[in-house]
């Protein structure tokens, strides 16, 4: 992850929720009062995110908090285990809690969510990626997640790759004419993945030189015969409609990829929580 672009995020974040300052805090404590506090999992799952603690009180303007972790980033976690503790002034403290913890807890819910469809898919040679389907200004830390949980980014945005979907194809009048333009205009660092739906667009995507061919919206037996039109040095990927429910249908189904939605796309953030050593009760 950049961690230039994530901390300039975060600074808008900021900027959000606290605004001109954090009345509760400003009004109650004085700038010197120091105390500590401990980032505590309150469910099982995959840990994500846990340099975003720094990263908030470092954009906002204060470096002197001490942090101490106990996990890393991709660990499996449990209830009531302690992912990291911070000691430093309560005034920068308290205003963070809530984008930190925020942070903290979505990547997290990614990663979990990510691991889980790794598990259940159990196929080595197949990669599970993630899609274009982010929150806006979020994307970073959503994508990030899917990598600690043990998944892969598919490409970053529209400027970073070529995807010719089903509306492309059909304003350029074919998979043939859509692929000769961008191979026309486009430099050789970077791949053009097709989008497909039957036998002919298959084979079509394969004469046309797509480098990637998708299978969207296919099931496994469909995949495992359109697979064996594509030739060993073109990428191959499925897609479409695959949930956790039914990911498990797709192993050994060929392809190099499976790109799944859901990964980013309506996640559960896991359940952390922030207490002071004060608040904790023993």
């Amino acid at each position: 992850m950049n961690r230039l672009e994530a901390k300039k995020r975060i600074e808008q974040f900021l900027l959000e929720d606290v605004g001109s300052g954090d009345l509760s805090t400003d009004l109650v404590f004085g700038r010197e009062l120091t105390g500590s506090g401990i980032f505590i999992a309150k469910e099982e799952g995959v840990v994500c995110g846990l340099d975003m603690i720094g990263l908030t009180y470092e954009a906002y303007g204060d470096s002197t908090v001490d942090i101490k972790l106990y996990k890393k980033d991709g660990d499996e976690v449990h209830a009531g285990e302690k992912l990291a503790e911070v000691c430093g002034r309560v005034s920068t403290l308290l205003p963070c809690e809530r984008v930190s913890l925020n942070l903290l807890q979505l990547m997290s819910g990614v990663a979990t969510r990510t691991r889980q469809y790794v598990k259940t898919l159990d196929d080595d040679s197949i990669r599970i990626c993630d899609t274009r389907k982010t929150y806006p200004g979020l994307r970073m830390f959503e994508k990030y997640g899917v990598t600690c949980g043990g998944g892969y980014n598919h490409r970053y945005a529209l400027y970073d790759g070529v995807m010719l979907k089903d509306n492309h194809i059909a304003f350029a009048g074919g998979i043939d004419k859509a692929v000769a333009l961008v191979k026309s205009r486009l430099g050789h660092m970077v791949k053009i993945e097709v989008e497909t739906e039957t036998e002919q667009q298959v084979k079509d995507a394969v004469k046309a030189g797509a480098d990637v061919i998708m299978f969207d919206n296919r099931t496994p037996d469909e995949i495992k015969k359109l697979r064996q039109l594509v030739p060993s040095n073109i990428i191959t990927e499925a897609s479409g409609g695959i949930r956790l429910d039914t990911i498990a249908g797709f192993k050994g189904c060929g392809v190099d990829y499976i790109s799944v939605g859901e990964l980013t796309n309506g996640v559960k953030p896991l359940d952390i929580s922030f207490n002071s050593r004060e608040a904790i009760k023993v």
